[in-house]
């Protein structure tokens, strides 16, 4: 699939989106070149529109399923795939495959320094699954992250975590739920073996949150700074703003091999 080249995008162009994405199941068993992905998402359409165009970008497509039923109503482009004739609400189900060791482009998911992480604003998580990858659509995410379990201890994504176990063939799992709907450039997965930092702070109204700094191995001495500026920022909005951290945890990875520059991905 060739990639476009850029093309300039106007306020005075925007449109409404035919049809937004509410959920998002999504789930990830992670290979250097065949990690297969499968998105769950609730559609509902907007408008008179029944055909869906979601944008994709380095994909193979395995299936298309509708509210259970295989779907071959679709049309591959350059640029995304369209699905024709659906339902005004429906479950829609794609399966499909990427290769994180060949993605050069560092958006979506790549393996660096032999860690899985993302890269997906502005429009890097059209390079994990089909998707409205755009910032106007708002979904709640729930992730669910395997891989071995030797190699990647640490399986993190948004959101609190609300499940993990052991699988076969020395393979563990880990899913995240994000309560907070929120536009797909947002989403974050990192998997890899890290030392970890840990403490913990007390919100206002007594809640107690995880804090949890992951940095490369050997580097554990480097985030007691961090973890002293993160307690300190959150105690800063309650007392400037009156807003408290609205999830169980908080983790920031701070790793050299990551080719960008601070995100606001919550969790």
């Amino acid at each position: 699939m060739t990639e476009s080249a850029p093309k300039a995008k106007y306020r005075s162009d925007y449109q409404s989106p035919s049809h937004t994405i509410t959920d998002v199941n999504l789930t990830f068993d992670l290979h250097e070149t065949k990690t297969r992905v499968t998105a769950i998402s609730q559609v509902k359409q907007q408008g008179s529109e029944t055909t869906i165009s979601l944008d994709g970008e380095g994909i193979e497509l395995v299936q298309i399923t509708i509210n259970g039923q295989g779907w071959t109503d679709y049309t591959q482009t350059e640029t995304g795939l369209e699905i024709h004739n659906l339902p005004s609400e429906c479950e829609l189900k794609i399966d499909n495959i990427i290769s994180p060791s060949t993605n050069t482009a560092l958006e979506g998911l790549y393996i660096s320094d032999g860690a899985y992480c993302t890269q997906c604003e502005a429009e890097g998580f059209r390079r994990i699954t089909y998707f409205l990858d755009r910032p106007d659509v708002l979904a709640k995410y729930t992730t669910k992250v395997i891989a071995d379990k030797a190699s990647f201890p640490f399986l993190l994504s948004n959101g609190n975590k609300v499940d993990e176990g052991e699988l076969e063939d020395g393979k563990h799992f880990v899913s995240w739920e994000d309560p907070h709907p929120k536009p797909s450039y947002l989403f974050a997965l990192v998997a890899g073996d890290f030392d970890v930092l840990r403490d913990s702070y007390t919100t206002r109204s007594g809640r107690n949150v995880a804090l949890e700094i992951f940095v490369d191995k050997g580097n554990l001495d480097r985030a007691n700074h961090a973890m002293v500026s993160l307690i300190n920022s959150m105690k800063w909005d309650e007392e400037r703003f009156g807003l408290e951290y609205d999830l169980d945890i908080y983790m920031i990875v701070a790793v050299d091999f990551f080719n960008m520059g601070a995100m606001e991905n919550k969790g």
